[in-house]
């Protein structure tokens, strides 16, 4: 018998067509490897969590193989790209309502690529990535 598609991307598709019926807030929980492509400033302890609604994304695109949007952190517009095996869940913002996944033993164990230069993560050196990892979110305060 051939191998069968699996059932992830065809739950995250439902899950986030019924947040969006009911006027809630689609989250996604990633665990970020070296394929995925978000913002390393946002990530913590090795997880993203991206709104995936359509106002706050564009060109939001989920297939068998990944989920590809772009959207805007801190002003400025990234192209975010997630493997189908790198997402843990999806959620409803306002009432935690949604589905979680097991993740695939190579996203768990996987080895850094023999492609990237080592202590390099998306272009940025490691110890530049931990310290923006580090950092508080801004704060706005008003000056009179």
């Amino acid at each position: 018998m051939a191998q069968l598609i699996s059932t992830k991307p065809y739950m995250l598709r439902a899950m986030h067509e019924w947040c969006v019926d009911n006027s809630l807030t689609p989250h996604l929980v990633v665990a970020v490897n070296g394929r995925t492509r978000v913002p390393m400033a946002y990530v913590k302890d090795g997880e993203i969590v991206l709104n995936i609604n359509y106002s706050a994304t564009k060109d939001l695109h989920m297939d068998n193989e990944s989920v590809v949007f772009s959207a805007r952190f801190g002003g400025v517009s990234q192209n975010i790209y997630v493997p189908m095996d790198a997402v843990r869940g999806i959620f409803a913002r306002e009432n935690g309502q949604g589905m979680f996944f097991e993740l695939e033993d190579d996203v768990v164990n996987e080895p850094e690529s023999a492609d990237k230069e080592p202590g390099l993560v998306d272009g940025i050196s490691t110890e530049d990535a931990s310290k923006s990892k580090n950092n508080k979110k801004p704060i706005l305060t008003i000056v009179k």
